[in-house]
């Protein structure tokens, strides 16, 4: 069963260090009502009983688990009763005696227990939750009941817990509860003094037998909340802060980090000056002795004494500034690699986030199927981003039905075939080559071939004949297609056809894949690979017409050198032969609208790339390497650019986009369907240096600059960049330009400004402007042509070379 969720809105968010705790924004921890906080007490508090209550179904005496879950129920009963949620604190009560009971010895928890146990947890939750299921007051006479009586049959005596509605504390008492706990929504760590247990009339002696009477009453452990709790009992201290607020530490420590690259020009330069210093000292000596053996006049003399004393006192403080310039450098990328690594570690939690809930969905799923299920789990401190964690929760719950509803056998099939009557799903994190490998894999009986070949006869998504020739791998992508399903009767459980399709979306969209093995009467698996976090991507950064291209190393197979005589003609496409298949050989300049390389005769660099069943060999100019990014989304006056994901900085500061590789195939298939592939030459040619058109782009982003410049490149112009209309003027007045692109909205000089000092200038007042903003309303259109532009180019036309086509307008071709 599906456990509710608590109804509090509040930002995404992250937890650095510790085990997850409820989470409010320090403007809702400060708004919150005492029954929102005690919400958020409840969402901990049940996650603990749910899984402590599996774990004693298979082991009834487990000393730790039994205290912590019985822990949890007083914990959750001390905070019903300062909220005043009567009902809380009598399904916590008699939640808390039973589980009393078994650490004591006198009740041995079976299988009706847990079912019990279980269920209160759940109606804790619904008592919990604002706007949930109403909870009526039959509906706790009718839970205390079954508890009370599955209490004393397990006793072995007819008694009854005394769970009577608590009577109302002192109001002194109450109230100086409620301020504590007030007092915990106003600041971000409270301290929160021991409360005494209002309710004398609420005993638990140390028997229960009908033959003693009850000993005097026990004072209860005063309720304290879950943050004080875990200080206290030496846990991890937890600093919750917005996603938002992590991103942008992780953003500037990255910037940090290429910035302390810069240092090592710096360096070279200085050794450059520490050997110039030295061919000036020589040069000082040649011209001393060639005033023969009278030697130089009294004064020359002296001037060249003077000039050596001076270049020795330079020569001594550039070594010593040399040697600390090196050891800063060296200090300062170790601190600025040390911060990123730890911001990074910050988004990263452990995989056992996002398997809260899933152990007590399976057993309860099985229990409805009338099969026994076990779920096993490794790998449960697996690091992973939480964003990916956070959209990984769907497609585990989605694979961990379809195994227990498809995959695991009934009791008597599993017994019939020699298997344990218990079915066993096991889930597998890991870290495999800098990716999430999560694999889910089931000892039931498979996937039943020749029933999913008749499903897609009779679905008529093949016909028969060419069903029969459908290999086992082929046969398994059927599962995947949207709607499809092999059961012929829908229930609440499956038969809709939304499972897998839904699994293989959702991976898609974390540049992931998922793949499916099974083994008939044996069991499946279904492995699926991830990033580990979406937010730094390890690629392969390749060189494509003089400028850096990165492709995620998720969807590269393999990186090849093929030779001229590697490359096959077949159907007037190029292929080359790779484990035992013909793959497709494109050229990754004509897909980024780059140069072709002039390297013929060369071995062709070749990148084999692959999304689902497109596979396809990718032709760079030559591998650069691995490479760790940190994405740095495009900027949005871009809108989507064809072929490319996102952006990044290199460790020496420079720009490398980030190939989108699913859009990239689209583009293949694209130029096939269009018979526009070209043909990737390696023969010698002679190439034709002419004069090129000059255009100067003014823009104070960083990735709107370089798009401008990479597209303007591949198109044939030479380009020139400015940080902002000063850069931009200083630049237009020391050059000569064929055409000016410019932002509107910059530091220092925005664009307007800078079209009108150049309509000014005697000498650039012909100059050709094209405006590229954001800024899409017609006042803003009018603005920038009455301040002089030829061309005013609105954000989000960069999807049909709306730029080239605009630059050819203005100025005709690059070399024309």
């Amino acid at each position: 069963m599906e456990r509710p969720k608590p109804a509090l809105a509040g930002r995404r968010r992250v937890v650095v260090g510790g085990a997850p705790e409820p989470y409010m924004t320090p403007d809702q921890m400060r708004d919150a009502s005492l029954f929102e906080l005690f919400t958020l007490e409840a969402d901990a508090q049940t996650h603990v009983l749910s899984a402590g209550l599996l774990a004693l179904e298979r082991n009834p005496t487990q000393a730790d688990q039994l205290e912590a879950c019985m822990r949890a129920a007083h914990s959750l009963k001390g905070a019903a009763r300062i909220v005043g949620v009567d009902f809380g604190v009598s399904v916590a009560h008699v939640m808390e005696d039973c589980l009393v009971s078994a650490q004591e010895g006198r009740l041995l928890l079976q299988a009706e227990h847990i079912d019990a146990l279980l269920s209160g947890t759940d109606l804790l939750m619904r008592i919990a939750t604002p706007g949930g299921n109403s909870v009526g007051q039959p509906d706790i006479d009718s839970y205390v009941e079954r508890l009370n009586a599955l209490l004393a049959s397990g006793a072995g005596a007819a008694r009854t817990v005394n769970t009577p509605l608590p009577d109302p504390a002192s109001d002194a008492l109450l109230a100086s509860a409620m301020q504590q706990l007030e007092s915990s929504a106003q600041g971000a760590e409270p301290v929160i003094n021991p409360v005494p247990d209002p309710l004398t009339a609420e005993p638990r002696p140390p028997s229960r037998s009908a033959a003693k009477p009850a000993p005097a009453p026990e004072p209860e452990a005063p309720f304290t909340p879950l943050r004080e709790r875990r200080v206290a009992e030496g846990g991890e201290r937890v600093l919750r802060v917005t996603a938002e607020r992590l991103n942008g530490l992780l953003d500037m420590s990255s910037k940090s980090l290429v910035e302390t690259q810069r240092l090592k020009p710096l360096l070279a330069g200085m050794q450059r000056l520490k050997r110039l210093q030295s061919s000036s000292d020589r040069a000082l000596e040649v011209l001393g002795a060639s005033f023969g053996e009278e030697g130089p006049p009294a004064d020359v003399q002296k001037a060249l004494e003077d000039a050596r004393n001076l270049l020795s006192q330079a020569q001594q403080v550039l070594v010593q500034q040399t040697a600390e310039l090196d050891e800063f450098g060296w200090q300062s990328a170790q601190r600025a690699q040390l911060l990123y690594d730890t911001a990074l570690a910050c988004r990263m939690r452990p995989f056992a986030d996002v398997l809260n809930g899933q152990a007590r969905m399976v057993r309860d799923l099985g229990r409805e199927l009338g099969k026994q299920v076990r779920l096993q789990i490794e790998g449960e401190k697996t690091q992973v981003d939480r964003d990916v964690l956070e959209k990984l929760d769907a497609p585990l719950t989605h694979l961990l039905r379809n195994a227990v509803d498809h995959g695991i056998e009934s009791p008597e099939k599993r017994a019939a075939s020699g298997k344990d009557p218990e079915g066993l799903i096991r889930l597998q994190a890991s870290h495999q080559a800098g990716l999430l490998v999560v694999e889910l894999s089931d000892d039931g009986g498979g996937v039943d071939l020749e029933r999913l070949r008749q499903s897609i006869v009779e679905r008529k998504l093949s016909p028969a004949e060419t069903a029969a020739q459908l290999s086992e791998e082929e046969l398994l992508s059927f599962l995947f297609l949207p709607g499809f399903s092999m059961r012929d009767k829908v229930t609440q459980i499956s038969g809709r056809g939304v499972g897998l399709d839904a699994v293989q979306h959702m991976v898609r969209q974390m540049h992931g894949s998922v793949e499916l093995q099974q083994w008939t009467g044996e069991g499946s698996r279904f492995r699926i690979e991830l990033p580990l976090t979406l937010s730094v991507v390890r690629s392969l950064v390749v060189e494509v017409g003089g400028e850096a291209y990165a492709f995620p190393l998720a969807h590269i197979e393999r990186m090849r050198d093929l030779q001229p005589d590697d490359i096959l003609q077949l159907e007037g496409r190029q292929h080359f032969w790779d484990e035992e298949r013909h793959v497709g050989l494109v050229s990754a300049s004509q897909l980024l609208n780059r140069p072709p390389a002039q390297n013929a005769g060369e071995a062709l660099k070749v990148v084999v790339i692959r999304e689902r069943d497109a596979v396809y060999g990718v032709a760079v100019e030559r591998f650069i390497g691995e490479r760790t990014l940190v994405v740095m989304p495009l900027d949005a006056r871009l809108g989507k650019v064809q072929d490319v994901s996102a952006g990044a900085l290199l460790d020496d500061g420079s720009v490398v986009l980030i190939v989108d590789v699913e859009d990239m195939l689209r583009s293949v298939e694209k130029l096939l369907n269009t018979g526009r592939l070209e043909r990737i030459d390696r023969r010698n040619r002679q190439v034709d240096h002419v004069s090129r058109k000059r255009v100067l782009v003014v823009d104070d982003s960083l990735t709107v600059r370089e798009l401008e410049r990479k597209l303007l490149v591949g198109r044939g112009y030479e380009v020139s960049v400015a940080v902002d209309g000063m850069d931009g003027w200083n630049a237009l007045r020391a050059g000569d330009f064929d055409l000016l692109i410019t932002d509107i909205d910059m530091p220092r000089m925005d664009g307007i400004e800078l079209v009108t000092l150049l309509r000014r200038d005697t000498r650039l007042q012909s100059l050709p402007v094209m405006v590229v903003s954001y800024k899409d309303r017609e006042e803003d259109r009018r603005r920038g042509l009455d301040a002089g532009a030829d061309y005013y180019l609105a954000k989000a036309s960069f999807h049909d070379d709306a730029l080239l086509d605009a630059v050819v307008e203005l100025i005709g071709d690059a070399q024309g």
